[in-house]
């Protein structure tokens, strides 16, 4: 039985790019970001290690649906599970291929209300980070990933970097239930690391607990 595997990679991790490209029609613009979606043959923080081959065919495999006319959406951070929630989809991957040991890809924001929050948050200079989503099995005696399929790509917050968070969430949020309170936690938080770390928490849980109508 193959269990669920989530990897998160901070923007630096990542080495992410914010791209802007002209559509298809020649009318407007859209959003994309480019970078490292998962890293292959170094032991994670997870202490699980992705051997290159498998990365390799997991990118091939999800390649394959893109180029079959297949939709790889994904969400703004990352659920508990393997199933894509519409109402939080924030991105499609347009394309994954490998550059040595890591799986690089590029995805496109969508319009959606959580791809405008994602939208708002790059063009506010947030640096994104980047969560696979997918399921394997895990070797319990050197943590090595088998069987390994890539479900999708999900967009998180960089979790090392707390200060990120004021200014380019709460324009988003402010008007959100719970969003004056983290505004005022943020402008508490200083440099008071007990304050950053609950800053963390209470901007992740609101995150989640968004409903979109």
């Amino acid at each position: 039985m193959a269990f669920y595997l989530k990897e998160n990679l901070t923007f630096d991790a990542a080495r992410m790019e914010v791209l802007t490209e002209a559509s298809a029609d020649g009318k407007g613009k859209n959003l994309y970001m480019k970078g490292i979606f998962i890293q292959g043959g170094v032991k994670n923080h997870n202490e699980r290690v992705y051997p290159v081959n498998e990365i390799e065919k997991a990118v091939s495999t999800l390649n394959e649906q893109i180029k079959g006319g297949y939709s790889v959406l994904g969400e703004v951070d990352h659920p508990d599970d393997l199933k894509i929630n519409l109402d939080r989809v924030s991105h499609m991957i347009t394309d994954m291929w490998m550059d040595g040991p890591n799986g690089f890809g590029k995805l496109k924001i969508l319009p959606t209300p959580m791809g405008q929050l994602v939208q708002t948050m790059l063009e506010s200079g947030v640096k994104l980070g980047v969560s696979s989503r997918g399921s394997g099995n895990v070797n319990e005696g050197d943590g090595k990933v088998s069987d390994f399929e890539i479900v999708t790509v999900d967009v998180v917050a960089q979790p090392s970097a707390p200060n990120a968070y004021p200014t380019a969430i709460y324009e988003g949020l402010m008007n959100m239930k719970g969003g004056s309170k983290v505004f005022e936690m943020a402008k508490e938080a200083g440099a008071d690391q007990k304050v950053q770390k609950y800053l963390k928490q209470a901007v992740t849980s609101l995150i989640k607990d968004l409903k979109i109508k």
